[in-house]
């Protein structure tokens, strides 16, 4: 073979290369490069009017937020209400995801962005989150992975995503955060009822009932007429239990929450009437809530009967003594003995 027709044979050979890296594996990369800067879900905006469940899946477990007679609740806590303006800051950072680069598309290296399976990786960090219509359909899917730290300011956020099935990842900018602890869903505020409305506290523990009425700017003991010295501050305590209380967790009616162990009813200035009962199961002390007024026409009072008697709310042992307090609760402790060595 001469060396004109070994110099053609190369060239060709070149062509033919460069034509296969053109449309084969090029593609690929090419569609990337023209994909960076995009909107990750342009067309979600106008599905999102169809959206009626949330599910965040990690190492295994789902966590859902489903909307039910107009209302968006946690689905494993009786449908109790989580913050709007969270799950609307998520929604709103979806339709605003935006592809900035694309990364790997290595399976080995997804744990390294936190882009793994979720469904099945038991381990991982990885959080699958997926919007679904009335039908159970998804609207959009996707896996959400770390956020990129930045350390300069003012500069879009960054968190590493893919969509299930495809091992193209990206590194996007947006907002976007997953978050799969239900409870982080949850506005805990119970009820704030300042101390200052408080008039009148009557207990019952244990099959004994104690009085408190206000005196000046303090509760006091009233029924019983006599009874042993108390310490001042857990008698105060009583009058700012309904004050700012908030509750580490919340069951809906017909779950078990335990034993009855007592009632009190809070009395307010204007009108109000708190029925607050206290049960425990195991160690944990579960609160039901009941509101009346004497003036049955009160909106405040069924509004918070409607927001509140739905619920059992674990408010912490350590609660027990000042939403429904004895007057063991209230009692100073014994003096010491002056005699005694420490």
């Amino acid at each position: 073979m001469n060396q004109s027709r070994l110099l053609a044979l190369v060239v060709v050979a070149v062509i033919a290369l460069a034509g296969g890296w053109y449309f084969g594996t090029a593609t690929q990369p090419a569609q990337r490069a023209l994909d960076t800067g995009k909107l990750m879900f342009p067309d979600l905006t106008a599905k999102l009017k169809d959206a009626r469940r949330v599910e965040i899946t990690s190492k295994g477990k789902i966590t859902a937020i489903e909307l039910k007679n107009g209302v968006w609740g946690a689905a494993d806590r009786g449908g109790y209400p989580v913050e709007d303006t969270k799950l609307r800051g998520l929604l709103t950072a979806l339709t605003e995801l935006r592809l900035a680069e694309p990364r790997t598309t290595d399976p080995a290296e997804f744990t390294r962005l936190g882009l793994e399976d979720p469904t099945n990786d038991k381990t991982g960090t990885a959080n699958l989150l997926r919007v679904l219509d009335g039908k159970g359909e998804p609207l959009v899917s996707v896996i959400v992975g770390h956020r990129r730290m930045r350390t300069q300011g003012n500069v879009p956020e960054e968190v590493y995503v893919r969509k299930p099935g495809d091992n193209q990842s990206w590194l996007a900018e947006g907002s976007l955060q997953a978050d799969a602890d239900p409870q982080v869903w949850l506005n805990r505020d119970i009820v704030n009822i300042s101390h200052t409305l408080i008039t009148k506290v009557v207990a019952t523990k244990n099959g004994a009932t104690i009085e408190l009425t206000r005196d000046g700017e303090k509760l006091k003991v009233t029924q019983p007429a006599e009874y042993p010295k108390l310490e001042d501050y857990k008698v105060d305590e009583v009058g700012n239990a309904l004050e700012s209380l908030t509750f580490q967790d919340v069951k809906g009616a017909g779950e078990p929450i335990g034993d009855k162990i007592g009632e009190a009813v809070f009395s307010t200035s204007d009108g109000l009437d708190i029925t607050v009962t206290v049960y425990h199961l195991g160690k944990d002390s579960w609160t039901r809530f009941a509101v009346a007024a004497t003036d049955r026409d009160k909106p405040e009072a069924e509004q918070l009967n409607a927001k509140l008697s739905p619920w059992a709310f674990e408010t912490g042992a350590w609660k027990d003594q000042s939403l429904d307090p004895s007057l063991d609760d209230l009692k100073a402790p014994p003096p010491k003995d002056e005699g005694s060595k420490p």
